[in-house]
């Protein structure tokens, strides 16, 4: 009778050695003399980009395990108390292994889980290009220093084809990588730095496995490439070779104008405000191009992206901005500033006598030398 008790003990053990943990278990070895009792702090990201705590334990004798549920694969970062720096790790169902030296937790060697071993492979490839990278801008920066011009020139054309490098190697990560929580993370990157557009993004999402789909990462995915489909379809109906939409605006004197009523054979629609100081340091030059041509049929529209209606008024005097202007003082909330996919200012449409925009963002000669051609 013991032997059957004993047999089956043995059974139950092999079965619980076997069985894969419901959650993650990740399982921690720092050197570099962290003490009997240092707290580990595993955290997460909230919306709003900061850190909060989702768990705690200690380190015994250079060593520390945690564990926690991990429905679907997501980022977690570990930190140590009182130490510089975090490791990131993906949390999914299995047994994880972390090493570390205390004073490179950066750097720390993550091992175990599929994801892991996906995040890392990634890591490890970015680290390299990073490096040289630096590299290259340190010798720039030394090259600019003895005011050695030719290097200088040189090392930035090598620096551009970096940045077109490192851009490719995420890209093709990506596509090689469809089962990877880091793909979803990088697709989200690429849309909102706008690196990729919606269509070549769409696609790398629709060959994600459905897995990752399920991630929250992947589900932000998807309201990025709802913003970015938006945000072109905007882009298409303002692009050189548009007919500029129409919009109208509040004038200072508290009337309403609109673009067609402001057109003139040459129209720039200048989307500017007073707290700019690039769009005040450019006025100088708009207003000298203004007055030496409004006769010969050059008209401004200012749209202001002011808050408030005095800074506005008193901008337009100080500057001695003599053509139209209109603003809603909503600041980037501005209808026609999002109807024109203007996020940052200044910014300018030049269109022809038909309103089709023929130029974008032009300054001081090239300004000039534009408006001169369309008059001819």
């Amino acid at each position: 009778m013991k032997k059957i008790v004993l047999s089956l003990a043995v059974i139950v053990g092999v079965l619980a050695c076997n069985s894969k943990p419901e959650g993650f278990v990740l399982n921690g070895t720092l050197t570099g003399d962290v003490e009997n009792g240092t707290q580990i702090f595993i955290r997460k990201i909230n919306e709003t980009n900061q850190p909060y705590d989702i768990d705690t334990t200690t380190v015994e004798n250079g060593k520390f395990t945690i564990s926690g549920p991990a429905e679907s694969p997501e980022l977690i970062y570990v930190f140590i108390d009182k130490i510089q720096g975090y490791t990131p790790v993906v949390a999914e169902k299995g047994e994880i292994e972390l090493t570390a030296q205390k004073d490179s937790l950066n750097f720390a060697k993550v091992k175990g889980t599929v994801q892991n071993d996906i995040f890392f492979k990634y890591l490890d490839a970015s680290r390299t290009l990073s490096d040289q990278a630096m590299s290259i801008q340190r010798d720039m920066q030394n090259a600019n220093m003895t005011g050695n011009e030719a290097t200088a020139n040189s090392l930035r054309d090598e620096f551009a084809e970096l940045q077109e490098e490192y851009k490719n190697f995420e890209l093709d990560f990506i596509k090689n990588n469809p089962n990877g929580l880091i793909s979803a993370l990088l697709i989200e990157k690429g849309l909102n730095s706008r690196i990729v557009e919606s269509e070549e993004a769409q696609k790398m999402y629709d060959a994600l496995t459905t897995e990752i789909k399920e991630t929250l990462p992947a589900k932000n995915v998807l309201k990025s490439l709802e913003a970015a489909k938006e945000r072109e379809a905007k882009g298409k109906s303002t692009s050189i070779g548009a007919t500029a939409p129409d919009f109208s605006g509040p004038t200072p004197d508290g009337k309403e104008l609109s673009l067609k009523e402001a057109m003139g054979k040459v129209t720039i629609i200048d989307f500017w405000a007073a707290w700019c100081k690039p769009c005040r340091a450019e006025n100088p030059n708009v207003v000298n191009v203004y007055n030496k041509y409004h006769s010969k049929g050059l008209s401004i529209i200012g749209v202001s992206l002011d808050r408030k209606e005095e800074d506005w008024k008193k901008a337009i005097a100080d500057d001695n901005l003599t053509w139209n202007h209109i603003s809603s003082l909503d600041y980037f909330n501005d209808a026609i500033a999002k109807l024109y996919n203007v996020e940052a200012i200044p910014a300018t449409f030049i269109l022809d006598e038909n309103g089709v925009i023929v130029a974008k963002n032009l300054r001081g000669p090239e300004l000039e030398s534009k408006i001169v051609e369309l008059l001819q």
